[in-house]
């Protein structure tokens, strides 16, 4: 008796959370209910979509949606939305983009601080932001723990940008599973991070003069691996994997791939675990596995360097100390080092621990 009502109430609550949901109604907005030329640009449409539709899934069907104009989702949990993307729904800006904003605006308007209240969690997921070589991806504008998730950034000029959050500066973003190619100029960044307290995981960024750059604190990365591929030398000098200019943050099996710089630190030093940084060409005059301004103040426990011995170029360096002239509170604590014989310096031997 008792195990005939425990299934008539599952059942019960089952259809109750499920009732509405029909082939009419399927539980989400789609998109081309608001387009009718997709051969035109599709902002004002896909905008009035997400102001019309509060607290609604909008899904985007594979195809091409030319925007002119970043669009707008609101941090607000009473108005927000989520944007679901088809696998090969593609977001492009149209010729003549002019916009310093990304294409995509994630809490981009009515701003509003909390995670207690529902609709607080909105996110972007799937799909593809196509920025034909001239426009940003993705930006996080306001809102707290926005999540943005298997997604594919391609052609950026800065791929993601997390912005100084509502709660003093915290974003507190959730960013995973997203793979970014810059469009190689001078000013390209894969991740470039303002807000506090964010986590990014599983990410391959490729093609980008800066792989993730930090200017805040309390931001954990795990499983990052940006990888240089410019088809010159004019730009190697100046690549680096990761700028952590905010300090106190956390780095967990990332991997700088042939970038001249694998990892600068500044300010108070940061936290490096099994993270690790490797060469196979022989590009550039110097290989730094971590540079800072000033003394070393970071933490690194059981990093790997790796230079590919016929293709060791003029300097190989574990540490390039701007100051040297006293020691800083840094260390290595069991450092690998694959073809020791070409390391060219041996000015991290003062922070190695046995």
């Amino acid at each position: 008796m008792r195990l005939n009502l425990l299934k008539s109430t599952i059942i019960a609550l089952f259809m109750s959370v499920t009732a509405g949901v029909s082939a009419q109604n399927p539980g989400y907005v789609n998109v081309m209910d608001y387009i009718k030329d997709l051969t035109a640009d599709v902002a004002p449409a896909i905008q009035k979509a997400i102001d019309e539709n509060p607290n609604r899934v909008i899904f985007f069907p594979d195809g091409k949606y030319t925007i002119s104009a970043p669009i707008l989702t609101p941090a607000d949990p009473e108005k927000s939305v989520c944007l679901e993307l088809s696998n090969y729904a593609v977001i492009s800006p149209s010729e003549g983009w002019d916009s310093d904003e990304a294409m995509i605006r994630l809490g981009g308007k009515n701003p509003a601080n909390t995670i207690v209240v529902p609709g607080s969690n909105y996110y972007l997921s799937g799909g593809i932001l196509d920025c034909g070589g001239v426009a940003k991806g993705v930006s996080i504008d306001s809102g707290r723990e926005t999540v943005i998730r298997n997604t594919s950034i391609k052609n950026a000029l800065v791929g993601i940008h997390i912005k100084k959050g509502a709660n003093n500066n915290s974003s507190d973003a959730d960013i995973h599973d997203v793979n970014i190619t810059g469009n190689m100029s001078p000013e390209c960044v894969g991740v470039f991070i303002e807000g506090f307290d964010n986590t990014l995981t599983n990410m391959r960024i490729y093609r980008t003069q800066i792989g993730v750059l930090l200017n805040s604190r309390g931001n954990v990365l795990r499983n990052i691996h940006p990888l240089y591929g410019s088809p010159g030398d004019e730009l190697f000098e100046t690549g680096v994997g990761f700028y952590d200019k905010g300090g106190s943050n956390w780095f967990d099996y990332c991997y700088s791939d042939q970038h001249a710089t694998a990892f600068i630190t500044e300010a108070d030093g940061s936290i490096f675990h099994d993270c690790f940084a490797y060469w196979y060409s022989n590009r550039g005059k110097k290989h730094s596995a971590f540079r800072t301004s000033g003394v070393f103040n970071s933490t690194v426990t059981n990093f790997t360097m790796g230079v590919d011995g016929g293709n060791a170029t003029d300097e190989n360096i574990i540490l390039d100390e701007g100051d040297t002239s006293t020691r800083g509170t840094g260390c290595f604590d069991h450092l690998r080092i694959a073809n020791p014989e070409y390391i060219t310096s041996v000015s991290h031997e003062k922070y190695t621990v046995d």
